[in-house]
């Protein structure tokens, strides 16, 4: 019954940023919440779709490359997120974004040593 409850609270709060979405189709941060929003439904090609189109249409935003190169540790796809973590990594440094690359980098050292 809980998980049915919490499913459909997922589901309603998919439908805002939809929603949401429809007035500003072009707001990263809401393409962003949506990957997110996704992954706690288990739906990883979805989530992927929409930090992939963050990272397609402005590669700075930053917050984009940890969870997407997360997300494909968890569906196996290792070589990738490791590049995902290394762009990221080259991206925050640039922007001088000095604690999202420390995030990106422990995580790239972590998976890079299994």
């Amino acid at each position: 019954m809980v998980a049915l409850f919490l499913s459909k609270q997922m589901n309603e709060r998919i439908a805002k940023i939809e929603q949401f979405l429809i007035g500003n189709p072009n707001d990263l941060f809401l393409h962003h919440a949506l990957a997110l929003e996704y992954i706690k439904l288990g739906e990883e090609e979805k989530a992927k779709h929409y930090f992939e189109h963050n990272l397609n249409v402005d590669p700075n935003y930053i917050a984009t490359y940890y969870h997407l190169a997360k997300l494909l540790e968890r569906i196996g796809n290792t070589e990738r997120a490791l590049t995902i973590y290394q762009d990221g990594m080259n991206i925050a440094k640039a922007m001088k974004e000095q604690h999202a690359y420390n995030e990106l980098q422990a995580a790239y050292e972590d998976l890079a040593e299994l």
